[in-house]
């Protein structure tokens, strides 16, 4: 079976082309050309199957043969805000895999623990649009800048809200994929290396953030961030 390309064009419904980066991938390293097919995603949501009608070493005219809708495969929005890591590595490979599993948008927190004070953003989304186009997604997540915790928790995010942390008293907080419902909004709150604070936490709360667990094993932030994906992803599958 021929390998179907997938490319990110968002202007793709008015501007009828791929976007300079994306033109240059096609010509020079697939070495496509004129009357090849292509496949065009414009990220929200819509697939745009079309050929490709003129070529320069870094543009890429193409005719649009027809457009379709692709719904999600889950329901509701699925958010995560995480403190990201030291080791941007971390947060790198996050933001890949969770995009492969389905997500809608990425959010990062400085908290009272985090050692990273400062991200740059760029290359997470450029790491986003490649997962998406690798897994075959029409719908690119959003990526959100860094802000402070308290004001993140302020915001009147919609749906269902949770903290995900192991500061609690009784030892035992509910588990996540147990409360979730398939409908509607979720937004998870990861903490950094080391947790999150005990005032961070009835902040959380005093917001309307639910405190849960995300299973027996103590998880690397990025991990505890790919397993909340995941469980939001598989439970709004329902």
């Amino acid at each position: 079976m021929k390998e179907v390309h997938l490319f990110y064009a968002p202007e793709i419904a008015s501007d009828h082309s791929l976007p300079q980066e994306e033109a240059t991938h096609a010509v020079r390293v697939l070495r496509m050309k004129e009357g090849d097919e292509v496949l065009v995603t414009d990220g929200v949501g819509n697939f745009y199957e079309c050929t490709i009608a003129f070529t320069t070493s870094k543009s890429c005219t193409l005719n649009i043969e027809r457009s379709y809708p692709a719904p999600r495969s889950w329901r509701g929005n699925i958010h995560l805000a995480v403190a990201p890591t030291k080791n941007m590595d971390r947060m790198e490979w996050l933001a890949e895999k969770a995009t492969e599993i389905g997500w809608d948008r990425l959010s990062f927190i400085l908290c009272k623990n985090s050692e990273r004070k400062v991200i740059k953003t760029e290359r997470i989304e450029k790491i986003v649009v490649s997962a998406m186009k690798q897994s075959h997604k029409a719908h690119k997540p959003v990526v959100e800048e860094l802000v402070a915790f308290k004001q993140f928790i302020s915001k009147p995010w919609e749906g269902k809200k949770y903290i995900a942390h192991c500061l609690s008293e009784s030892g035992t907080l509910p588990f996540l994929y147990d409360i979730l419902e398939a409908e509607g909004d979720a937004t998870v709150l990861i903490g950094p290396e080391g947790d999150f604070s005990a005032e961070e936490v009835a902040m959380a709360e005093q917001a309307g953030f639910q405190s849960i667990s995300l299973g027996e094993s103590r998880l690397r932030t990025e991990t505890a961030a790919l397993v909340a994906t995941y469980q939001m992803n598989l439970a709004k599958r329902k």
